[in-house]
């Protein structure tokens, strides 16, 4: 197993996304035979990797990827840090280890064959394409003092994609993160323990870089990426800056809650002052969105009387035009 994603490492950081590469100098730089070089590629595309293949001029990869610097980021961050070519699902494998962990350690991971959103959602997680990204924390307060922590979290990777130059940015309550209107990113937080003991959380996250187009049919709902920004910045940077400010946000929201986040949520929240509708079990409610409260909850406002509803069951959209 580690030969063959070995393989595909060193296949990949010779391919390029601008020219073509003969597969007589992939080969040659490889050891490999032509027909190997061939086989090779042909398996790039069961994890998620479009590679061009053209007579006579060689293989290309149809967009940019970008591997984890994995030196790198052990030097950068502090904690401990678990990096996989392919696995399940980052999540799982920290709940897996859940009782050995620290504040502050993360698994990354190239390819997810498992990975989930929002009550059990597929996220499509092809190679090398996006970030998919874990971390323990622990509130010693209890599963209480939980709630709100996913609004904490999408405010985190906001902040830090912000700073890496991100434009169009903004927030649905109460786990997504979009770009113009599109998802770009989405947070699954796992909790783990009893409600008046010490609440183990494992908080996934996962970022749409640069989409595949054989991934793209795969996906029910409007995508955004980082595509036109590729060259800006790499994912290891990524990473070490969402390790970063999660660390340090969520060490606020220990201490404090989430009073202190909720102007800074304000403003990339994108139903603010708008007409939406929530849905929960056979309910639905329609009304003017008012942000949310220090709980985490939606506000919802309707003929002048504003309501706030929580809930993991809630689902809230755009109110449909009359």
């Amino acid at each position: 197993m580690i030969d063959h994603w070995y393989k595909k490492r060193q296949l990949l950081k010779l391919l390029s996304a601008k020219h073509f590469v003969s597969g007589e100098k992939l080969a040659q730089q490889m050891s490999l035979s032509r027909t190997a070089i061939a086989n090779h590629v042909s398996g790039m595309s069961d994890v998620g990797v479009d590679v061009y293949s053209v007579k006579g001029k060689g293989y290309k990869l149809a967009s940019p990827i970008s591997l984890i610097d994995e030196s790198l980021l052990k030097q950068n961050i502090n904690n401990r840090c678990f990096y996989f070519d392919e696995i399940d699902s980052t999540n799982k494998f920290l709940l897996k280890h859940i009782d050995d962990l620290e504040n502050g350690d993360i698994c990354l991971a190239e390819l997810q064959t498992a990975g989930r959103g929002r009550r059990g959602k597929v996220w499509v997680s092809p190679y090398a394409s996006h970030l998919y990204f874990s971390m323990y924390w622990q509130l010693e307060q209890g599963m209480a003092a939980a709630m709100g922590l996913s609004l904490v979290v999408g405010y985190s990777l906001t902040t830090v994609l912000t700073q890496l130059g991100v434009d169009g940015l903004g927030l649905k309550w109460p786990n997504d993160i979009y770009r113009h209107g599109k998802k770009l990113a989405g947070i699954l937080v796992e909790m783990h323990g009893q409600a008046d003991g010490i609440c183990q959380l494992v908080i996934g996250a996962g970022v749409n870089i640069a989409m595949p187009k054989t991934q793209q049919e795969l996906i029910d709902q409007p995508w955004s990426d980082l595509l036109d920004l590729i060259n800006q910045f790499d994912k290891t940077q990524l990473a070490i800056l969402l390790q970063k400010q999660l660390c340090h946000d969520l060490g606020i929201f220990t201490e404090q809650g989430l009073t202190p986040f909720i102007n800074g949520w304000r403003d990339f929240d994108i139903f603010q002052g708008q007409q939406v509708q929530i849905s929960f079990g056979d309910t639905i409610v329609i009304g003017c969105y008012q942000g949310i409260d220090e709980q985490g909850g939606v506000i919802i406002e309707q003929d002048g009387v504003k309501k706030c509803y929580l809930g993991g069951e809630i689902t809230l959209r755009a109110a449909a035009n009359k």
